[in-house]
């Protein structure tokens, strides 16, 4: 047999055996794919949902109305609830992140938006990789692979040649490669609370930031000294930060005394903050400094 013969033959048991629980977000140039992990429970990318309902295309055409059970933001994974009938869930891979080798192959599935089933063959080409999720957090270890994807193909699976499932996909990277969220066991743990409608809480400021590179050069473009900080670009109404005054253009500096240089240093003492506590933060408005203390 060629290797040709090898990967039709593997591409079409993918189909037969994957395909079916692939399914897709939204109608037309949708908003995603998904993959059914249990009876009534779907797994997506937290990216592809806006509000509490989406359309659910299975691969047979049916259309159901999902429901989204709970969702992880920072992690960028959600579960949606919705009538599955009798599609059997993949089963995860084995493997943590840090064991799949670079060079196995693999294969990614997709039902963009509810237009049809994509598999695509590929090759991992690393596992160390990391990107910022919808509320900037970085979610490292991601498994980058080569498997073309078009739009709409976010939150699909990343199977081996078993069909198992090794990652879910969710970002495109530099040069046409995909970065997917690894089907650990660490996510699967984080999925199995999900799927019983349990959100995580973490404390949240309520900001959009810029990164100290951004913030030094827009503080130079307005003639204001640079200094190492995050930038406030924007304030949630009624967040926490909003209730302690914070304000756009603010440039935080440190936190709990400790100098900020790099934005995982805030969402490290964000994930320490408890219900309760207040996190003092200093900050600079202008060429002033002065303290703020954040409620949570």
């Amino acid at each position: 047999m060629t290797v040709l013969e090898e990967l039709e033959g593997a591409i079409q048991t993918a189909v037969e055996r994957t395909g079916p629980k692939v399914i897709g977000l939204g109608q037309g140039w949708g908003r995603g794919s998904g993959v059914v992990i249990g009876s009534a429970r779907i797994l997506t990318n937290a990216h592809n949902l806006r509000g509490d309902e989406v359309t659910v295309t299975f691969f047979d055409g049916r259309r159901e109305t999902g429901r989204v059970l709970a969702s992880d933001q920072d992690l960028d994974l959600a579960v949606i609830e919705a009538d599955t009938a009798d599609i059997e869930p993949i089963e995860w891979s084995d493997e943590a992140d840090d064991s799949v080798p670079i060079g196995r192959s693999v294969l990614a599935l997709a039902n963009p938006g509810g237009r049809g089933l994509r598999v695509t063959p590929g090759f991992v080409t690393s596992t160390a990789r990391s990107f910022r999720g919808p509320r900037g957090r970085r979610i490292s270890g991601a498994i980058e692979h080569t498997a073309p994807l078009p739009r709409g193909s976010s939150g699909g699976p990343l199977i081996d040649g078993s069909g198992r499932l090794v990652g879910i996909n969710a970002v495109r990277a530099d040069g046409g490669l995909i970065l997917a969220v690894p089907a650990d066991r660490s996510t699967r743990e984080r999925v199995e609370q999900l799927g019983r409608g349990e959100s995580p809480k973490r404390a949240r400021l309520g900001v959009a930031i810029a990164p100290p590179r951004v913030a030094r050069r827009l503080r130079r473009a307005v003639g204001l000294p640079e200094r190492d900080g995050i930038l406030v670009r924007a304030v949630e109404r009624g967040s926490a930060a909003d209730r302690a005054g914070l304000e756009r253009g603010d440039l935080i500096v440190a936190v709990g005394g400790q100098e900020l240089d790099r934005m995982e240093a805030l969402y490290e003492a964000l994930d320490g903050a408890k219900a309760g506590e207040q996190l003092e933060l200093t900050i600079v408005r202008g060429a002033d400094e002065r303290a703020v203390s954040v409620s949570f």
